[in-house]
């Protein structure tokens, strides 16, 4: 149950910026490196899924090393605050992926501030059915595809992890997501409604909430997973979060719930992006890059 708390409570356990000193310098590394990525990698910038203008997305193919076969395909979701590109861009965790054989896809979409939630997640599930209709242009493998988001992109990742894809397109397969990753996710979009800040922009109502909040869809179907993070030194309510997915959904959909010690809302993305971190080594093994043993 969501705690009964005064709306300056809930405005600090969502307000990351002013958690974390320093965050504006690391979101403009982000960026930085984003852009590098962008520069340097290989692939293809601003593709077009859809009608909207911001509706394009940047391919990033493997390292030619792993040339020769098909490739599975990793979807990096914006965060910040459902802003598209403009609030938090993971192009910068693309290298670390294609490096190891990877394709990764980073889409676009509309900010909140533009349109609503509902309108963001439509955008999102016809960047998803580009991708299944289009992987293997680019040396994918259309049956091998995995969401991962951080912040708002974990509510979407847990959104599009539950679509019915038929209905999207005929044809398209009904099970098109092979696992996803909610990094530090929102689950549970009933306590927004409290955050002055965020209430301003997202503009929810109580039947928002109860449509566009993961815990009241059903689990995904087995053997689909999602594994739920969240940094060990993040709010209370960001802890609450990433537990909500796996009592709505049980362990079979969510087989990995933790928090990483020593990281905050930030940082975890970091161990994302480190080979040796616990958060790239549970990804690498929802893309099947490599099995590791005992890490479940």
């Amino acid at each position: 149950m969501m705690p009964r708390k005064p709306a300056a409570w809930f405005e600090a356990q969502y307000d990351h910026r002013s958690r974390v000193p320093g965050s504006a310098d690391v979101l403009a590394r982000w960026d930085e490196a984003a852009a590098l990525v962008r520069q340097q990698g290989r692939g293809h910038m601003g593709l077009r899924y859809g009608a909207d203008a911001r509706q394009t997305l940047d391919v990033f193919v493997p390292d030619p090393a792993f040339a020769g076969g098909f490739a599975p395909v990793l979807v990096l979701l914006p965060g910040g605050g459902w802003h598209g590109l403009r609030g938090a861009d993971p192009a910068f965790l693309a290298a670390s992926f294609t490096d190891e054989g990877a394709l990764v896809i980073v889409p676009d979409h509309d900010p909140c501030t533009d349109t609503r939630l509902e309108h963001i997640a439509m955008q999102l599930t016809e960047a998803v059915a580009w991708v299944w209709r289009h992987a293997a242009d680019h040396g994918g493998d259309p049956s091998r595809i995995v969401l991962a988001g951080h912040g708002g992109g974990g509510h979407l990742a847990a959104m599009l992890s539950c679509c019915d894809w038929k209905r999207v397109g005929r044809d398209l397969p009904r099970r098109l997501v092979q696992g996803a990753m909610s990094v530090s996710g929102l689950h549970d979009l009933a306590p927004l409604r409290r955050v002055p800040s965020l209430q301003a922009e997202l503009r929810l109502d109580a039947a928002a909430v109860r449509r566009l909040s993961p815990v009241h869809f059903p689990a995904p179907a087995s053997p689909q997973t999602l594994f739920s993070l969240v940094g060990g030194l993040e709010s209370e309510e960001m802890q609450r979060q990433a537990q909500l997915l796996r009592q709505a959904w049980g362990a079979r959909a969510v087989p990995v719930c933790e928090s990483l010690p020593g990281h905050d809302h930030f940082s975890v993305l970091y161990d994302l992006a480190d080979p040796q971190g616990r958060a790239h080594h549970l990804l690498r093994q929802l893309l099947g890059l490599r099995w590791y043993s005992g890490l479940l």
